[in-house]
Order: structure tokens, then sequence, then C-alpha cells
């Protein structure tokens, strides 16, 4: 008796927990469209301090920051809604609207057409969206070989001769795409400035020489840390100092 109580109140505690962060983001859209956007964004972080994250959380963090004239906080929340929903176009739509309103413009030479269309490609998944699809034409390479050797007619295997081969240069591609993602999500680190200006240091010191002055919302690539202070690269090429409150990683 005592051992189907316990059980009980452990389905029931999960439950709640559960449903928690979902009344909390229920809360914040309420919060939203009530105009109410500091309350919103409260809501919002609870859910996150539960330790639950999405691409509509983060995108409806976003839209409350953007709406307050947060410039930094709403493109930081746009950027990590796009790494984990790379397609949606609601997040793309916003994030370029924002971005259009940022202070600092990089001249940076334009991508070549081919460069482009590679990025469009690598943006169609998420990484674990691409591990997902490298099973998939592993499993489908595994059918067709078994299949090709258990049937016994001549076409079929040379069909699932060349059906193989397909399937085994997409499998190819997906498997280095992965990895490509999978070095950019984790080994590539990007921050965005969210203060209004913040001033980059040439090294990790408070009483050391400006180096530049940057402006919220600029993403920029953070390739070290020490005690409080990021290494940030500009697109231009640019290095210096910021300290962690200045900007945030994505």
């Amino acid at each position: 008796m005592v051992y189907n109580k316990l059980i009980l109140f452990v389905f029931f505690s999960s439950i709640l927990l559960t449903a928690q962060p979902h009344i909390f983001m229920q809360q914040g859209n309420r919060y939203y469209q009530k105009q109410q956007y500091d309350k919103a964004i409260q809501s919002y972080d609870k859910v996150l301090n539960e330790g639950y994250e999405s691409a509509e959380l983060y995108y409806n963090l976003g839209n409350s920051y953007y709406r307050q004239g947060k410039l930094g906080y709403a493109i930081l929340n746009y950027e990590r809604a796009l790494k984990m929903s790379p397609g949606d176009e609601d997040i793309r739509h916003n994030l370029a609207l924002a971005n259009s309103r940022t202070i600092d413009k990089i001249n940076t030479l334009p991508d070549f057409f081919i460069f482009q269309w590679w990025e469009s490609f690598l943006a169609v998944f998420t990484f674990s969206g691409w591990v997902y699809l490298c099973y998939f034409f592993y499993i489908l390479l595994l059918s067709i070989v078994i299949f090709y050797f258990f049937t016994r007619r001549t076409d079929y295997q040379r069909i699932s001769f060349f059906s193989g081969l397909g399937v085994l240069f997409l499998l190819i591609v997906a498997v280095s795409v992965a990895a490509i993602k999978y070095n950019r999500e984790f080994n590539i680190k990007n921050g965005v400035v969210v203060e209004q200006s913040a001033t980059a240091k040439l090294s990790p010191d408070p009483d050391s020489k400006d180096a530049f002055v940057i402006h919220e919302g600029l993403k920029v690539k953070l390739e070290d840390k020490v005690d409080n202070y990021y290494k940030i690269r500009l697109k231009d090429g640019k290095l210096g100092w910021l300290p962690d409150n200045d900007v945030k990683m994505i």
C-alpha cells in the first residue's frame, strides 16, 4: 500500500514539474498580448530557469525585448531561436528586422553566391536533424544491401546496386554536413553585444587601452575567455576584449 502511494506521489510530482514551465509560458504569452513586456520576460525567464528551452521560447523572448527597445537582448534571443530552428522564416524575418536597426555596420566583402547557397543548405537542419538523417540513410543502405544479397533476380540486383551507390553518396554528404554543424555549434562560439555601448580593450584588463567602441546587437566571434573578459573578433578581423556583462554567448 505504501509502495503504491509512493508511485502515485512520484507520478503526480513529475506531472506538476512538467506542467510548471507550460504554465509560465502561457503566462508570458498573456502578458505579451497585454503589452506588459516586463512581466512577459519574467515569465519566459522562469521557463528557462526550470531547465526548458525551445525555439518558440527564445523567439517570444526576442519579441518582448524588441518591443522594449532592448535591441541587443532581442537579437541574442532571435539568434538562439534560429540556432534551434534554422529554417524558421518568422525567426529569420524578425532577426533581419532587428539587425537593420543596429548602429554598427561592419563592411565585409559580399559572399559568393555558392557560399550563400552552402550556408542555406547547412541551415536546413540543426545538428541533431543532420544526425537523424545520417541514421536514416544508414538504415536505408543496410536494407538495400540485404535486399541485394537475398534477391535472386538480376534486374532487382542491378536496381539495388545503383540505388545503394546513390544512398551511400547521400550518407557521405549527410555525415560530412553533420561534422561541419558539430564543429560550428560546439567549437565555434558567437556572442551578441547587449550593452548600448561597449568599449573593447586591448587586453583583459579594465586599465588597458581602448581598442574600439561597438554597440548593442552586434554579433561577434568569441575566441577566448580570461576571468570575466571575452576575447572577441569582429567580421572585419578586429580583435578586442569585452567584459562578459557586455556580451552574451548565443
